[in-house]
């Protein structure tokens, strides 16, 4: 039996439970590559290849074979001869071309200037995070329609390629870091339970936080004072990216 499929839709939700009435706990974006476990009524339960990550998708077409050799590497790539986008990240495989475009599946293309090389790397961390300012907070969302702290971090990783844990639970043990620290550096991941922000510089951070809603940045030690007053929760762990 096939059991290894890829998405083939923008943004489909993962649930906790084979139910849309369960939380969701994370997302697959196209082209992001799956194993069905086994089916459950209308759902699927699966585990992604990247992260390994377990829950419930609703059961719909999926393709076996595709071979990515393109990601989005914008925000959103709005798709012609359709009212969607693929969201940043997204793994395509080029069927045709034309003009400055490129067809990915049958009838829909985007701009070729909106791709690159599927192992192209950018390093540039703060370019990427700093594209999903303002997109709203979304617990389990991977996407510019809504993002979650860790999520924002791990789609950096998964944009190069790299290995990153799903949630803070498990990216806290990704490296050796330290508790406190009086001097914040560019590039600075600091774990709270639960939580997760990066630092722009010195003074600012940037993370999806609940609280405001959105992908925001602020002040690191103000960040951490409102923190440890308002949800009574220190700083765990901090490492760099």
């Amino acid at each position: 039996m096939q059991n290894n499929y890829y998405s083939i839709y923008p943004c489909i939700n993962i649930y906790e439970r084979p139910s849309t009435n369960s939380k969701i706990s994370s997302q697959i974006i196209y082209g992001e590559k799956f194993k069905v476990l086994r089916k459950v009524k209308n759902f699927l339960k699966i585990r992604t290849s990247y992260d390994k990550y377990h829950g419930y998708i609703k059961n719909k077409k999926f393709i076996n074979k595709i071979k990515p050799t393109h990601k989005v590497k914008v925000l959103k790539a709005k798709i012609y001869k359709s009212n969607n986008f693929l969201p940043f990240s997204s793994e395509i495989e080029i069927l045709k071309r034309k003009n400055n475009y490129v067809m990915f599946k049958k009838n829909k293309w985007i701009k070729q200037k909106d791709i690159t090389l599927i192992n192209k790397k950018e390093k540039n961390f703060v370019k990427i995070f700093k594209s999903f300012l303002n997109c709203k907070y979304k617990w389990g969302g991977k996407t510019y329609q809504g993002i979650d702290c860790s999520a924002l971090v791990q789609i950096f990783y998964k944009f190069n390629n790299k290995f990153f844990s799903r949630d803070t639970i498990d990216q806290i043990k990704y490296k050796k870091g330290s508790i406190t620290k009086k001097k914040f550096k560019l590039g600075d991941i600091i774990f709270w339970k639960g939580h997760v922000a990066v630092c722009l510089n010195s003074k600012k951070l940037i993370h999806a936080y609940g609280p405001r809603k959105k992908v925001i940045i602020m002040p690191i030690i103000k960040t951490i004072n409102i923190i440890e007053k308002t949800a009574k929760l220190n700083v765990k762990k901090i490492f760099k990216i």
